[in-house]
């Protein structure tokens, strides 16, 4: 039995008992929104959420897909589970009534929740669903931002696709939330590309029908833990031979996020030196993320499934039989290529950001490593304030891009596991809401000002006159 209503009720009185959002302070202009943030996922629900705690409501959220399928968890993400415990919590900031601990136990019980291991991948989204309509924020679905410009006095200009009109919408501040492939693009490795038709591969970030590929043979580049999932995933569909093929000669096998969720990493991130903040990200670049101990071992239980380590691809060929991949182990063949090759993040690499992507600072701008650790990857992110705010290029790129706000995977450089991980969100979005407000603040300081100058709301009343008669008897 679900007692969903229940819970709903109980974050109704929990906001209610903490003034939340409270009455609106942010000077309006007509026509023009506070924040516009782009992405309905994760982030932008929990952006929204952390704009109405500052008391920021002239706020809208936009997604280009439709309602349910933000975010990867109904589209390419093929996961079981999160792969994050099931205890961290994230975009509820501190409201236990919005947890997804709760969510889940108001449908399966105290028993439920004890015996649940990780959360599941599809219910996940589900509750980023009830958590988006409980708290009833202003998503538009079906709504692609095309390009976003700066315009007169501080108002950027969003060119948007709303389901097929185009519309510009006019905001103060622009928030980003756009998830692991916002800060560029999916990266497909040139001697893939180059060499063979796009209907003989697809990235792990498409979305492919393994149904559609029932009895052949697939290879799976990459040692990440999509590699894995991409592998269960065709395995179930009735794919006939899964090879995941990995360049380094054993899997990783330590999880660097673990010891940064333990550590206080991730919510002080940002309090680091530049220099730390290269080091350390430097090295979490070098070390793979390795597929849960489940994953690989449902993997590894099929049949049909083949892992070739030490086993780079050294020469594709498209042949009549299939594709041969030449490794330095021999050849194999295979139907259909997977990418679990990541994404590259550089700002260039955004249609939308078009007209400022030259304005934005990169960390190869601002900081030089040592040698031994230098990283062109590193280098061509784009460089953050401790908000999550656009750092220019130049002084004269400050007007430009300020009020621009990177809550996708482009801050990893600068902020960390935050702005799109499960496991730095509940330190993220606070840290994100605060600079927002304080900008909008800031920007009205002179009205501000002259409205407190003139503030003249009467607080204590006139006394009846026989009080005030016993007084000044007393007094004199």
């Amino acid at each position: 039995m679900t007692h969903l209503a229940e819970l709903e009720s109980r974050v109704r009185t929990d906001l209610e008992t903490l003034g939340i959002p409270g009455a609106p302070w942010t000077r309006r202009r007509p026509g023009i929104y506070d924040v516009v943030i782009v992405g309905g996922g994760q982030s932008g629900l929990g952006a929204g959420f952390g704009l109405l705690k500052e008391r920021v409501t002239n706020f809208l959220i936009v997604d280009e897909n439709e309602e349910g399928q933000e975010g990867p968890w109904a589209t390419y993400a093929r996961m079981l589970t999160l792969r994050t415990p099931k205890t961290l919590t994230s975009i509820d900031l501190g409201i236990p009534s919005l947890t997804f601990r709760q969510w889940w136990i108001a449908q399966h019980g105290e028993p439920g929740w004890e015996s649940l291991d990780k959360i599941p991948r599809l219910e996940w989204n589900d509750y980023l669903r009830w958590f988006r309509q409980t708290l009833g924020l202003p998503v538009e679905n079906g709504t692609k931002l095309l390009s976003l410009s700066e315009a007169a006095n501080g108002v950027f200009s969003l060119v948007l696709d709303r389901r097929g009109r185009k519309e510009i919408v006019m905001t103060r501040k622009v928030v980003l939330a756009t998830g692991i492939q916002g800060g560029g693009e999916w990266h497909v490795p040139r001697f893939v590309s180059d060499v063979l038709p796009q209907e003989r591969y697809a990235h792990t970030c498409k979305a492919i029908d393994y149904s559609q590929l029932a009895g052949k043979r697939i290879a799976i580049l990459g040692a990440g833990a999509s590699s894995f999932d991409n592998a269960n995933a065709a395995l179930t569909a009735g794919v006939k031979e899964a090879h995941v093929f990995v360049r380094r000669p054993s899997l990783p096998q330590v999880n660097p996020i673990r010891f940064m969720e333990r550590s206080g990493v991730i919510p002080r991130f940002a309090t680091l030196s530049d220099e730390m903040k290269y080091e350390i990200m430097a090295s979490f670049f070098d070390r793979s993320q390795p597929p849960t101990n489940d994953t690989f071992n449902r993997a590894a239980a099929w049949e049909g499934f083949h892992l070739h380590l030490g086993a780079p691809w050294q020469a594709l060929a498209d042949t009549p039989d299939g594709v041969e991949i030449t490794t330095p182990h021999g050849v194999t063949k295979a139907d259909f290529l997977v990418l679990s090759t990541g994404l590259v993040t550089d700002p260039d690499l955004r249609p939308e950001l078009g007209a400022l992507a030259d304005k934005m600072a990169r960390w190869g701008d601002r900081f030089t490593p040592r040698e031994e650790i230098r990283n062109a990857v590193l280098d061509a992110h784009p460089y953050l304030g401790g908000h999550f705010d656009v750092y220019p290029r130049t002084e004269a790129d400050a007007k430009a891009v300020y009020g621009l706000f990177l809550f996708n995977y482009g801050a990893l450089i600068s902020l960390g596991l935050s702005a799109a991980a499960v496991s730095g969100l509940g330190y993220a979005i606070p840290r994100l809401a605060r600079g927002i407000a304080d900008q909008l603040f800031q920007d009205d300081q002179g009205p501000w000002l002259q409205d407190y100058l003139a503030y003249s709301e009467p607080e204590f009343v006139a006394l009846d006159e026989r009080a005030v008669a016993s007084t000044n008897a007393k007094a004199s």
